[in-house]
């Protein structure tokens, strides 16, 4: 069962066997709670105007049932969140992590002048569950939902049980995944159903372990305000030719410039697991760091991995974090996903 209580921000539990959670993740399909996940309703009729010259992505051109991932910058090209856009039609939905909206909603309404925009907290009125794995599909189906070829971060309303579920096509790199959107009370009812249709329940740990492996960054951890968003290797938060925003000189200058010092990184780890925070060096010299750092239970072994930043000219001298050698590697880990 989920976890009892509120649709806000509470943790997911773990279900006893993460080796088996994980596994379900990425050779066949999991189910999980995104309480964790914050949505905003924005409204009114300068909406598309107004947060498009707050976001780093375009949303002028963003077509109905279609989504962007886009950075909160500060004038001087600093990362304030990072958060996902919707167009619903007559309205833009934004996800967010809980622990970012309480900022993100003080950033937003500092900026909401003249402009007839209003903004919502959904977490009453809206419930989500996460279902990942290459079986996400067939599981989706024997549910009951029935799903046309969704692009990433594209989505449908279908009918289902006398009511209405939003279905999202998530954009992780590694693995099949999707969001149900859903009425609080019908949650725990897809939950049950997702499970009776083959899902097997996922808790935190092991999601942690997948966001890892696919080489996902999270805000507050990988990515940090003192990171540039050039540096984070997430382009696809950037659109380089939609006009003024908040920060998009500095955004515009490091692109005509030229790549920046040091880039975002996935690393093979041989040894001890750095801990986040670790530095990593080459011929004993600082050139980066460690942002998240995890061993993945695979069918053949563990698998020590991590996540972080390393000065480009570094990049193919040899690195290590401590005791531990890294080896550079290529996001996500093929490894875990190519079998």
């Amino acid at each position: 069962m989920i976890e009892a209580g509120s649709n806000g921000g509470h943790a997911r539990p773990d279900f006893g066997d993460v080796r088996a959670e994980f596994a379900a993740l990425v050779s066949a399909c999991g189910v999980f709670d995104l309480a964790d996940r914050a949505r905003i309703a924005v409204t009114g009729k300068d909406r598309v105007r107004w947060l498009n010259g707050m976001v780093s992505n375009k949303i002028r051109d963003l077509g109905d049932g279609s989504g962007v991932y886009a950075f909160v910058l500060n004038p001087q090209g600093r990362i304030l969140a990072d958060l996902y856009a919707y167009n619903q039609g007559e309205s833009l939905l934004l996800e967010t992590e809980q622990s970012q909206l309480e900022n993100l909603l003080t950033i937003f309404k500092r900026y909401i002048i003249m402009d007839d925009v209003r903004l919502e907290n959904m977490d009453q009125q809206l419930a989500a569950i996460g279902i990942a794995g290459p079986k996400s599909r067939a599981v989706l189906r024997s549910a009951g939902l029935e799903l046309p070829e969704l692009a990433p971060l594209q989505f449908v309303d279908l009918p289902w049980r006398d009511s209405k579920v939003t279905v999202v096509m998530n954009d992780n790199p590694g693995v099949t995944c999707f969001e149900l959107w859903l009425s609080p009370p019908q949650r725990e009812v897809a939950w049950e159903a997702l499970l009776q249709a083959g899902a097997a329940p996922v808790g935190a740990t092991a999601l942690e372990l997948l966001r890892v492996a696919s080489g996902v960054p999270r805000y507050g951890q990988d990515i940090r305000e003192r990171d540039l968003p050039q540096e984070t290797e997430q382009e696809r938060a950037l659109h380089f030719s939609k006009g003024c925003y908040i920060g998009q000189e500095i955004v515009e200058r490091i692109r005509s410039r030229g790549a920046v010092h040091r880039k975002f990184s996935g690393f093979i780890v041989e040894g001890p697991l750095p801990p986040a925070g670790a530095k990593i060096q080459a011929e004993e010299k600082d050139v980066g760091e460690i942002t998240s750092a995890a061993s993945l239970p695979l069918a053949t072994g563990e698998l020590a991995v991590a996540l972080g930043y390393v000065r480009r000219e570094a990049s193919e001298k040899p690195l290590n974090a401590g005791a531990a050698k890294l080896t550079l590697s290529s996001l996500p880990f093929s490894l875990v996903f190519n079998h």
